[in-house]
This record gives C-alpha cells, sequence and structure tokens, in this order.
C-alpha cells in the first residue's frame, strides 16, 4: 500500500542504549587506540560542534534555547556517562567541573569542546588510581562474615569525598565482585585473576579512546539534554547505522561480545560464510586476526570490540584468518574463512503456520505467526531507484500471500522486540491491513498538522489479525499498533502498553549540510527530533504507548525501560482526529469476554503462577538500592530473587533474536488459546463490512 509519505531517512531507537553486534556490525562506538588524539581537539572538532549547535537551535521540534538549563544539564549527562556508578570521580573533580556547568552552552556556540578533552583526561587519570587500588586489594584477603552493604544504584550513591573514600568504596566492589562470581562457580585466583583482567582491559580501552568516540559522548551529552533520542552519531556510528539499516554487510557472520579483555563469539549466524567453514563455534575466543592466506596474525587480546570487528570485517570474496582458542579450551587453531555477504535476517520477517483449536467441521485452525524484529528499508538503494529494495512491506506481502494459499485462519503479528525502524514502512505496512485511510498524524516544528494516509485500494490480509507488544515495542511499531486499533481492525495483546516512543527523528548527513559537493566526507550525523506522531484518534503515543486490549502478565511490564523512564522525554499531547470509518473485529464485547477467559485460563496454570511470584520479587529486588556483603545473606538473596536471571534471559531474547521464529512456551500457548477464542467469537468474519 502506497503512501503519500517519502522522508529521506526518517529513523527511530528505543530510549535504550545497547552495543550490540550483529553479523561483525557494532551499533555505537569508535575505539582506534590511539590516545595521542586526545592531546587537543582536532581540526574538525570545531566545525562539527558548530553545526551541531546551529541545527539543534534551528530544527529541534522542542524549540528549546541552548542555553544555561542545557548546559547544566548537560554536564549532569557527561558525568553519568562517564561514570554512573560514580567509582572514579572524586567529589573535588565533579565540583571543579560544575564551575562551568553555565559555561558549555555558550563554548559549543563558539565550537569549543576543550570542556570534554579536561573532564576525559581526569577521568584517564582516575580510572589508571582505582587500577592501582584494585591490584592491591586483590592481593588481600576479605572477611565476607561482616554485615556491610553496597549501594547498587548509581543515582542513590554520592561521589567519594577522598582517596580514602574512594578506596573503601572500591574495597566493597571487589567482594562484591569476588561473591558474584563464586555464584557463577569462579573461585579462588581464578577469580582474582579474571577481575584483574577485567579492571586493565577497561583501562586499556578508555586510554584507546579517540578523538571521534569523545566527540560523539561530548555532543551527544548536549543533544540528549533536548530530548533522549537526539544524538550524534560519529562517522563510523553512520557507516553502522546504513548497514544495520540494508540488512546486508560483507563479513565472516558471527555475532561477538567482550568479557574480561577476550572477544568471545556469542553467535554463529546460520547461513554465514562460518557456519559454512564449520570451525568457529559459540563462546570460542578470537586472540588474533590475519589478512589473506598469508598476513601477519594480529593479537586482538584487550583490544576493543569495534577494533576487533573492523579486522574481520572486509569485502566479500576475501580471506581472513582468526586465531581462536576453542571454548573447551586447549592450544590455539588458525581457521580460515572466506568472507561472503550476509544477510542480517534476524532483523527480518520470518513466518511459521501453527494448527490449534478446532473448528465447528472438527478441522484445526491454522494460525499464521509472523515475527517482525523492525521495520527495515534499504533507503540508499530506494533512493537510487532500484525497484527491488529490501523493504519490510515487500516480505511481509509475500508471507501473507503464502498465508492466503496455505488457507490460514488468522494472522498474529509479533513485534515485542521490534524498536522500529522506517516510519514510511510502518505505513506501508500498515496498508496492508486496512483499506485506504490516514495511519499517522505529524507534528512539526512550527505546530503544523499533516495526516498521512494509506491511499492505495485494497488489502492484502482482510482476515482476524491479532497484534503482539511489550515494552520494547517503539516508534514505528506504536504507529502500527495504534493504527490496527484505532481502526477497530484487530487486537493487542502483551505487556499493558508499548514503550512510548512518540517523536519522529531525521538523520542529517553533516558533511553534506557543510559541503554542497558530490560525495562529502564522512563527518558523521545528528540524529535530531523534529515531529512527533499522533493515532489516528489524535491521541501521541509519547510517553503512554498503545495500551494493550488484553494484558498478560510479564517481567518486561515492570522493567524501567520505557520512553516515560528517560530523562527530559517530551511530553504527551493530543492533536484533533483525522476522518476515518472503523471496522467491525474489535468491539468492547468480544475484548471483554476474551480477557476474561484468558485470566480464568492462567489462574489454572502453575507456569502463570509461578511467574505472579517472580514479578512480585523483582519488584521487590528492584526497589533495593544495595546488596549485602555479607556471604550467607548475599547468597540467601540470590537464592530467593531468581527473577534478576528471569530479567537478564527476557532481555536477551528480546534483543539478540532467537533460532525458531517464536517460542512456543507457555505464554505463547495463551496468546493462540485467545486467538482461537477469538476466531470463535467473531464467526470468521472478514473485514469488509466497515462501522462509520
Amino acid at each position: 500500500m502506497r503512501s503519500s509519505f517519502r522522508p529521506l531517512a526518517r529513523v527511530q531507537t528505543p530510549g535504550l542504549v545497547f552495543l550490540v553486534v550483529l553479523s561483525g556490525a557494532v551499533s555505537a562506538g569508535i575505539w582506534k587506540f590511539a590516545a595521542a588524539d586526545l592531546d587537543r581537539p582536532q581540526a574538525t572538532d570545531r566545525q562539527v560542534a558548530l553545526l551541531v549547535s546551529s541545527l539543534m537551535r534551528r530544527d529541534h521540534f522542542s524549540k528549546h534555547s541552548l542555553d544555561d538549563q542545557i548546559s547544566e544539564r548537560s554536564l549532569n549527562m557527561f558525568l553519568k556517562n562517564l561514570d554512573p556508578m560514580k567509582v572514579y570521580f572524586l567529589q573535588s573533580d565533579v565540583e571543579e567541573f560544575k564551575r562551568q556547568k553555565h559555561e558549555l552552552d555558550d563554548m559549543i556556540k563558539k565550537g569549543d569542546i576543550s570542556f570534554a578533552y579536561t573532564v576525559y583526561k581526569r577521568l584517564l587519570q582516575r580510572i589508571d588510581e582505582r587500577v592501582r587500588t584494585v591490584d592491591d586489594l586483590l592481593k588481600e584477603e576479605f572477611d565476607f562474615s561482616q554485615d556491610e552493604v553496597i549501594i547498587t544504584d548509581g543515582d542513590t550513591a554520592e561521589f567519594p569525598k577522598t582517596a580514602e573514600e574512594a578506596a573503601d568504596r572500591w574495597r566493597k566492589r571487589i567482594k562484591y565482585d569476588l561473591l558474584m562470581l563464586k555464584d557463577e562457580k569462579v573461585e579462588g585466583q581464578e577469580a582474582r585473576d579474571r577481575l584483574a583482567r577485567r579492571y586493565h582491559s577497561f583501562a586499556k580501552r578508555m586510554q584507546g579512546t579517540d578523538s571521534d568516540e569523545l566527540l560523539q559522548l561530548f555532543l551527544t551529552s548536549i543533544t540528549t539534554s533536548f530530548d533522549p533520542h537526539t544524538t550524534y552519531m560519529s562517522p563510523k556510528s553512520l557507516d553502522n547505522f546504513r548497514i544495520m539499516m540494508r540488512l546486508n554487510l560483507d563479513g565472516i557472520g558471527a555475532a561477538l561480545r567482550m568479557e574480561d579483555g577476550y572477544t568471545i563469539v556469542s553467535k554463529v549466524i546460520p547461513g554465514g560464510a562460518a557456519e559454512k567453514a564449520g570451525e568457529l563455534k559459540p563462546e570460542d575466543r578470537v586472540v588474533s586476526v590475519g589478512q589473506g592466506e598469508d598476513g601477519e596474525m594480529v593479537d586482538v587480546t584487550e583490544m576493543n570490540l569495534d577494533d576487533v570487528v573492523g579486522l574481520i570485517r572486509g569485502k566479500a570474496g576475501t580471506v581472513v584468518r582468526l586465531g581462536v582458542i576453542p571454548a573447551g579450551g586447549g592450544e590455539q587453531k588458525v581457521y580460515k574463512i572466506t568472507r561472503a555477504k550476509i544477510e542480517l535476517s534476524d532483523s527480518e520477517a520470518r513466518s511459521v503456520i501453527f494448527e490449534e483449536g478446532k473448528k465447528a467441521n472438527g478441522q484445526p485452525y491454522k494460525v499464521g505467526v509472523i515475527d517482525l524484529p523492525s521495520f527495515y528499508m534499504d533507503m540508499e538503494a530506494a533512493q537510487a531507484g532500484n525497484e527491488n529494495f529490501k523493504s519490510t512491506t515487500r516480505d511481509m506481502r509475500i508471507i501473507l500471500e503464502k498465508f492466503r494459499k496455505s488457507g490460514v485462519d488468522a494472522v498474529v503479528l509479533d513485534l515485542r522486540r521490534n524498536g522500529g525502524g522506517s516510519l514510511t514502512e510502518a505505513i506501508n505496512l500498515t496498508g496492508l491491513f486496512i483499506d485506504e485511510g490516514p495511519v499517522v498524524q505529524v507534528k512539526d516544528y512550527d505546530q503544523r498538522v499533516r495526516v498521512y494516509d494509506d491511499t492505495e485500494q485494497g488489502v492484502a490480509w482482510d482476515g482476524p489479525l491479532v497484534v503482539l507488544t511489550s515494552k520494547f515495542s517503539a516508534s514505528a511499531s506504536e504507529i502500527f499498533a495504534g493504527a490496527i486499533q484505532d481502526y477497530d481492525r484487530g487486537l493487542v495483546i502483551g505487556d499493558s502498553s508499548t514503550h512510548g516512543k512518540g517523536t519522529v527523528q531525521s538523520l542529517l548527513d553533516l558533511g553534506s549540510q557543510m559541503f554542497k559537493i558530490p560525495n562529502p566526507p564522512n563527518l558523521g550525523a545528528l540524529k535530531i527530533t523534529i515531529q512527533q506522531f499522533y493515532r489516528p484518534n489524535g491521541d501521541s503515543t509519547q510517553k503512554r504507548g498503545v495500551l494493550a486490549d488484553i494484558t498478560l502478565p510479564s517481567l518486561t511490564d515492570h522493567m524501567d525501560v520505557s520512553e516515560a523512564d528517560l530523562d527530559f522525554a517530551v511530553e504527551f499531547d493530543r492533536v484533533p482526529a483525522a476522518t476515518y470509518s472503523k471496522y467491525d473485529m474489535r468491539s468492547p464485547d468480544v475484548v471483554g469476554k476474551l480477557a476474561e477467559a484468558s485470566k480464568n485460563r492462567r489462574e489454572s496454570q502453575k507456569e502463570f503462577q509461578k511467574l505472579k511470584e517472580d514479578i512480585a520479587q523483582y519488584v521487590e529486588l528492584k526497589e533495593r538500592k544495595t546488596a549485602p556483603l555479607n556471604e550467607d545473606k548475599f547468597f540467601a538473596e540470590r537464592k530467593q530473587f531468581n527473577a534478576n536471571k528471569e530479567e537478564e534471559k527476557q532481555y536477551e531474547e528480546q534483543l539478540n533474536g532467537r533460532d525458531e521464529v517464536v517460542k512456543r512456551d507457555y505464554y505463547f500457548n495463551e496468546i493462540l488459546n485467545i486467538t482461537v477464542d477469538y476466531l470463535n467469537l467473531i464467526d470468521n468474519r472478514r473485514i469488509a463490512a466497515t462501522v462509520n
């Protein structure tokens, strides 16, 4: 379904910052082990800072001045990003920095970022001091019978006033680290060696920060003081963003993570070059990388992850050699892998058909399930006029056609881990389920409201539709779910509300902004909030999200991961409703009966009762700001609050994907039960009839 909305590059990210590696693509960060770069700001830094400050004052949706309030916010954000747990800086450092809390705005307007260098050099000094403290502490014995506690909430903590207080803070931190490692069955000298590597590796990475990374950290502290989604991307971050939107790159097909100074293989991508070679396995440690058949093997131990990725990534058809210590231990081996084009299939739409329940004729219902992790579109290919550019709507149309041919009775669209993406694709995808009409309203900097429609007649799927959401469903996902709900086109099931991101960002290439020439230099980009969007009924999704028709209990519903939990988020508001016709697929009577039946089922299921207990424990644990350092109390608490590990598992699954299209656990089985009830209640009606 084609809409009249054709932005150059409208993008979004949920209100969480994660360093995620997908097939060798790192979402953020530049680390080149070039500490000399931090002697002084680089020649281009002034021009980039001047341009960012000008664009913020001219284009940001809030119309907020770059003033003393933003200056003070920026300083606090910068310090929080550098030292979130307040374990490196001293209180005297912070007081010194805060003497300039109302001067940063004036400095940025002049392109002066010297303050960032002053603060960062002090951080490196403090890190070196703390590492020496760690080395001394790891030689000591600790008394784990003492009734001590450690503050685990950075907002509650205060910066240490003296070096002695800092040392005592680190004594408690090391005790806590040793207890955590013991919980993981790592004890004795091995635990101490691991902690030494951890903090030395961290110090080395921080010393290796280059000017691009520092500029990104500092300018983003300023831009996020306007709203949490306005950020400066360094040149490398911009390249990685474009890779993720295209959903392909050249590489070996492996997801990597950094752990205690080692590069660990966390996943081998199905169908990628590494899997085809057959040697690289999850949990293998990559310790060296060589180019071609006989290039020098470069030691990558304690090298920053982004640099390792840069060495491994390369042109399709070329050879890279990896020095690997297998997961089970043993001697180092060298694996030769020929790089290939990798499709990031974890972000593509995938489908499966389940048979569930019974129709009146005794045959089972067929439920088509689609997992959609993002609203993707290859913007560069689309702008170049490539008719076969990669897009969500194209892929979904193919799946829905397959469903029709297979006799599917209902479609379940899973957006639980969909953080958004292209707004254009959200509009076009909505058009696969409605026959023309407004999908989203957009208010811009000048308070003008425009309505963007699906303008193509017809639908790709006219049967029952269920949309699954969670607190991780953000931005473009919320536009889609909100429109489906407003049109009474289908049901929304999941967490009580979605993420609540209702703003639109434009990606401004700074090289193109600064140099009006073909192929300008890559100076990074400013992702800036320029608009707020609204549902057809006039409600914003901002800070409120899309409320579920039927709420199922989950841990994610109680996590502080929504837009409302972020600093300086734009406020919720409304605009007048657009004109549209509703479908008879979501009456209050039907929703009420489905919710009641689901509640009755859940009350008799032990899995949901166990989940209820885990949620209560998780909420209690989340409200605690300290952890015991008495060994007996520590492990009693760890045993009691097992929801903590469940939280980690849910984060992993939500963010890093899964091998199967959907996990058939008790939670999803209840979704299928609701879907079958839904089919029985509405008698398989189609959407031809509308209610004005």
